[in-house]
């Protein structure tokens, strides 16, 4: 959809439509800048009518305009230079469908044409106002650039945060779960796999069987955080057998501890930083 902006060359207001393809220019201001209003309509059908500016027009839409009337193009240009021609901006794109000039009525209503013909048609009225006009419209141009990159930036930076809420939605993943009654009341062949499931919630021979394409163990898969957890798990378990609790009991505390340690260091600041 085109939006309405404004530039001002030379002291004068010349409206603009930018559209994401094409940007238009009001001639109908253009005009008005240089001989003062009420000439403009005169001086865009005085402009139109010449040969010259009919080539122009026709070899444009010939370039960017599948649609145009070629057959009716070349009647208007028999006719160029005859005293009794006339040709005006509307009846131009009426008959040969051309895309190039378009009329606008109400607010901000004129005649506008594709930048590419605005300024050739500011050749025709004054080089010198074509020059500042050409100047200010870069300038316009420059400045949505400036701002379209601000916000591409924005957008980069926005991507990067909802990255990071993703990964961080996947590493509460690898907070403990409560284990089962089920698995309370195993009994595991060894110290080893009890802090497996403790922390990982499955024994080792589980995992190999749940991932048969890796190459080391689930240990080896561990993430940082993980990892210290189960060095910390090590040494609480120690403490409780020492204490005399029973297998089962000493599964439940441990886990509590893995599920609180977890959940400890993937909120803390310091730590985070080991990750990236």
């Amino acid at each position: 959809m085109a939006k309405t902006k404004q530039i001002e060359v030379q002291g004068s207001v010349i409206n603009l439509s930018i559209a994401k393809d094409s940007d238009y220019i009001c001639i109908t201001d253009m005009a008005n800048a240089k001989d003062g209003s009420g000439r403009a309509a005169d001086i865009i059908k005085n402009w139109i009518r010449t040969r010259t500016t009919l080539e122009f027009l026709g070899t444009w839409e010939q370039l960017y305009n599948p649609d145009f009337k070629v057959v009716e193009f070349d009647h208007f240009k028999m006719e160029a230079g005859l005293p009794s021609f006339v040709l005006s901006p509307s009846k131009w794109v009426e008959t040969t469908n051309a895309k190039g000039i378009y009329t606008k009525k109400g607010k901000y209503g004129g005649t506008y044409a594709h930048k590419d013909i605005a300024f050739e048609f500011g050749s025709a009225i004054s080089p010198v106002f074509k020059l500042f006009l050409i100047k200010e419209f870069q300038r316009l141009k420059d400045d949505e650039n400036e701002r379209l990159n601000l916000e591409w930036n924005l957008q980069r930076t926005l991507s990067k945060i909802n990255y990071k809420i993703h990964t961080d939605a996947i590493k509460e993943n690898i907070v403990p779960n409560l284990i089962s009654k089920s698995q309370i009341n195993f009994v595991y062949a060894n110290e080893a796999d009890l802090l497996n499931v403790a922390l990982f919630g499955i024994t080792a021979k589980q995992w190999k069987v749940e991932n048969p394409s890796s190459k080391g163990n689930m240990r080896d898969e561990a993430s940082i955080e993980q990892l210290v957890v189960l060095s910390n798990m090590e040494s609480i378990n120690a403490l409780l057998i020492e204490q005399g609790l029973t297998q089962k009991d000493r599964l439940v505390q441990l886990n509590k501890v893995a599920i609180m340690q977890m959940k400890s260091l993937l909120e803390n600041e310091s730590f985070k930083k080991l990750d990236n």
